[in-house]
This record gives C-alpha cells, structure tokens and sequence, in this order.
C-alpha cells in the first residue's frame, strides 16, 4: 500500500485518539485540563500533521477535546465523561441522557427484585444455566469479558424469575448501559474484591439451589455491598437491601 494512502493514516490516528482518551479517562483529567499544543502532541506521538488532523477530528466527535489556536492556545479536555466504579471495575462512559449512573441504579433495583422472584421460582435448569454462567466469570482474566460475564449471569437469574415484562426491561437497562460504555477497566486491588465477588456469587447460587432462605438474604445482602460509585459523590445511589 502506498504511503499516501489514507487508511494508514486514519488507522494510525485511531490509535492515537486511543491513546489520548485512555490519559483523558484513566487520569480523570478535568474539564479544561491541558494536553499539550499540536506541534508538541506530533513530536509526542511521532505523527504528521495530516494524521494529527485526523486524531483530531476523532475526538472532536466524541466530544473530548477542544482545540484553541493562537498564543496560549493549545488542546484541552472538553468535557468529564461520566465515570461509575462497581466493586473490582472502573468504567467510563459516553455522556447520555439518562445519565449511566442512574443506568446502573434501575439495573440494581430490577435485578433486586429479579433475584428474589428466581429465588421462589428458579428450576433445575435455571440453577444450571446460573452455575455455567459463574464457571464464565471465573475464567474471565480481563476487565470487558469479566463485565459482560457479570451482565451475562444476571441476565440468567432474570430470566429464573419467569417474569417476561420485567426481564425485558432489564435486557433494556442492559443494551443502554453497553451503549454508552466506552471504557472498562479493573480497579486497584481488584484480585481481592474479584474473589470477593465470585465468593458472593457461588452462595446466592447455592442459597437459591437448595431454597435456603436465611443464606440467600445474607448473600444478597453482602453482594449489594458493593455499592456503584459515580464521579459525584452526590449522585452515589442507595443499594435495596433486604430486611
């Protein structure tokens, strides 16, 4: 392929507007914050004004830097996406109306309730389709399958609840939340809040599989421990918690 084609180029500014959204997102840089002036972010990167151009573009649509010219100028951070951390993962997100905070709260109170009604009503089938589905979180060594291993088993216990309307909606709650993600990463310490997890899963799995009341209340109610946190404090949601 010829030097001048562009796909090189637009391959390569793909990878360069990843680079800089990872420092925008993992950093937490804030609204404002200075990422350097064009000439400095070529030097940086190793890369040509046309692909510099095109770096540029890309996050301008994802609406993540601003670009001011002149003396003083430079590239700066346009806006703080939303951030959510639940329990080992941190995840960025695109900003959306509603906002992914609140995403994650109906999910939390759809799969509270979801959870009880499979407790009453899940089969054989059901408590197997829950294991496999554990069996897949387990092996899951990285941050994006672990979460979509850990949306996957709670799409099994929704649909153990034998509730159409309601597990619709969760599958709804779901698709917006994967929508709008545009970053999953594991936490500090995440090998201990991992095995945590995992430990909490096997027992409400295990509590559902043998009708044990009293153990299904105290792993439902470690499991909420885990409470979502947003870059607002203000905006932390109240995790259900069963009496």
């Amino acid at each position: 392929m010829a030097a001048g084609d562009p796909v090189p180029r637009s391959s390569r500014a793909e990878r360069v507007a990843a680079d800089l959204e990872h420092e925008i997102l993992s950093s937490r840089l804030p609204v404002g914050a200075h990422l350097g002036r064009r000439s400095e972010l070529m030097d940086r990167f190793g890369i040509s004004p046309t692909v510099m151009s095109e770096t540029l573009r890309i996050l301008r649509d994802r609406d993540l830097v601003l670009v001011r010219p002149g003396p003083g100028g430079g590239i700066t951070v346009a806006s703080a996406h939303p951030q959510v951390r639940v329990g080992a993962l941190d995840m960025s997100f695109q900003a959306s109306n509603p906002h992914p905070l609140d995403l994650f709260e109906a999910r939390l109170y759809l799969e509270f309730g979801l959870t009880k009604a499979a407790f009453e009503r899940a089969t054989r089938e059901d408590v197997a389709a829950m294991r496999e589905a554990i069996a897949t979180m387990r092996s899951s060594t990285d941050a994006a399958p672990y979460f979509d291993a850990v949306l996957a088993f709670h799409g099994v216990v929704a649909a153990a609840a034998h509730i159409p309307v309601l597990e619709g909606m969760h599958q709804l709650v779901v698709t917006s939340i994967k929508a709008v993600l545009t970053r999953v990463v594991f936490a500090e310490d995440h090998e201990r809040l991992l095995a945590r997890s995992l430990h909490v899963h096997d027992d409400i799995v295990a509590a559902i599989a043998l009708h044990d009341q009293p153990s299904f209340v105290a792993a439902i109610n470690r499991h909420d421990e885990d409470l979502i946190r947003g870059d607002d404090p203000d905006r932390t949601p109240l995790t259900p918690q069963h009496p």
